[in-house]
């Protein structure tokens, strides 16, 4: 991974039930089943503590030919993607520091 790609980061301004908006920073995708799913940590939570292990789990859904992401109701399905996503961090950290 070169330096200008450790430094890109992708930042998606999502809107609440009460229409507030929050900044969330992109830290990995997957799909399964023809959906994609994307994690992500909360900008202020990260700011806040550089050790920020939560992360935020949202689907794709396409709703009168609009994308958009949404929580995931199904807990076999989030459960399925959370641990796909563990699994996927877990093998990034360097455990010799």
């Amino acid at each position: 991974m070169t330096e200008k790609e450790m430094n890109e980061v992708e930042i998606y301004t999502l809107q609440d039930e009460e229409g507030n908006e929050h900044e969330f920073e992109l830290i990995g995708t997957c799909e399964k089943n023809g959906i994609k799913y994307y994690a992500m940590i909360s900008v202020e939570d990260a700011e806040k503590n550089n050790d920020v292990c939560e992360y935020t789990i949202l689907k794709t859904v396409v709703e009168n030919g609009e994308e958009s992401l949404v929580t995931i109701d199904d807990d076999d399905e989030f459960d399925d993607v959370a641990d796909y996503f563990d699994d996927m961090f877990a093998s990034e950290i360097d455990h010799d520091q």
